[in-house]
This record gives C-alpha cells, structure tokens and sequence, in this order.
C-alpha cells in the first residue's frame, strides 16, 4: 500500500523511516503556496523530500511534485467553508493552535515560536492573544478571510486575518489530502495528532471513507 503524507511537503527522518517500514512508497506533496487574492498569497518553497533522500527517489520509495497551490477552486472553497463553519472541527483546531507546537509551525515561521527545554512552547504575542475562546465561535469563511485580506498593511497587525488564514491554509491542506489520497488510492498519513483529528472530523462530517493513520513521534 502507498502512504499519502499530510499536511506539508517535508517530514522528519524518523517518521520518513518508520513509513517506509510499513509503507511501498510515500507520496508527498509541494510545498502548498495558496493565492488566497491576486494581491495575497504565500510564497512557494521549491525544497522536496528527494532533494535530501536522492536514492529513495530514485527507488520509487519516494514519489513527490503533487501540485496543491494557486487559487482555491470553488469546490475547495466549499470543503474549507464547511470546515470552518464545524463548531467541533473549529475547536480542535482551537486547541491545537494555542497549545501544539507541532502544529503552530505548520502555519507561522518557526523563528516566530521559540522552543523550551522541555519541549513545550513560548507562544509570541499573536498565538497568546488567540487562546481566548472568544476565536473559536467567531465565524470565518473564505470569502471572509479574502476581505480581511484587503485590509490595512501590514496583516500581521490584523489578529482577524491571521486566524482566520490560519483555518484556511489547515482546512485547505486537508481538502487536498482527501483529493490526493481519491486519485492515487493512498492513506493518508501523518505524524501530527491534531492534524490526524482535524482530518477525521472532517471526514466523519462529510461521511467519507478513507484510511487515516497517525505515526506517534516518541523522541523526536
């Protein structure tokens, strides 16, 4: 059986190792650069995992270049909306952004979250002032996000659009997910434990049938 991994383009060596154990072959995608509007959008990183294990692509232990960026496609849009508007969806997305580290990085530059000896994290100002409840039954949409987008410069000074953009980029890796694992009849797979739950609620909600798992990082 082939693995789809979720929800980024990179994963650690271990968790690289232990798939590959169980696993033909794992299937990664690009690094997800979303056009959110044609004045806003993130910027692509072109590194893949092949670039650092050149013999495991080669072996078709490794395949990669699934393309998951540029605009949303309305179907897409539709899946995230739906997300959003989940109140249970919302609140292990809630959890996950104020207390997991591993899923913090997904979204903001790593410089941003500073680490601790103990493995926990030293939030900054934005992901502090995001632990109220109050985020979590605030409605968003795409279309939403897309107006706050337009606000003024710079967004980072928007605490509206950062969190919202945070739920759009999550929701759309996992819409994409599903889509990937539909076309190359893979399972999804990942090492984060709150993406593993976003992904299964998702799924439950929408009553799709895919094979979900989730490698427990012990160590790493």
């Amino acid at each position: 059986m082939n693995a789809v991994f979720y929800p980024v383009h990179l994963c650690h060596a271990r968790t690289l190792e232990l798939l590959l154990a169980e696993y033909d072959s794992v299937h990664f995608r690009d690094f997800m650069a979303l056009q959110l509007t044609p004045f806003m959008g993130t910027t692509a990183f072109p590194d893949r995992m092949g670039d650092y294990y050149p013999e495991l692509l080669d072996a078709g232990r490794i395949i990669q270049g699934h393309n998951v960026s540029g605009a949303l496609h309305p179907d897409m849009i539709v899946a995230v909306d739906r997300d959003l508007a989940d109140p249970a969806w919302r609140s292990i997305f809630h959890d996950a952004l104020s207390d997991d580290y591993q899923f913090q990085r997904t979204l903001f530059d790593e410089s941003e979250i500073r680490k601790r000896g103990d493995g926990g994290s030293v939030k900054i100002p934005l992901l502090s002032g995001f632990g109220t409840p109050d985020w979590q039954a605030t409605p968003f949409s795409v279309e939403l996000v897309k107006t706050l987008s337009r606000r003024s410069c710079p967004h980072q000074d928007d605490p509206g659009f950062e969190y919202g953009w945070a739920l759009v980029k999550t929701s759309a890796a996992l819409a994409y997910t599903i889509q990937l694992c539909r076309q190359l009849h893979g399972r999804a797979v990942t090492d984060s434990a709150s993406h593993h739950r976003l992904l299964a609620q998702s799924c439950y909600r929408e009553r799709i049938r895919l094979s979900n798992s989730c490698v427990k990082r012990e160590g790493y």
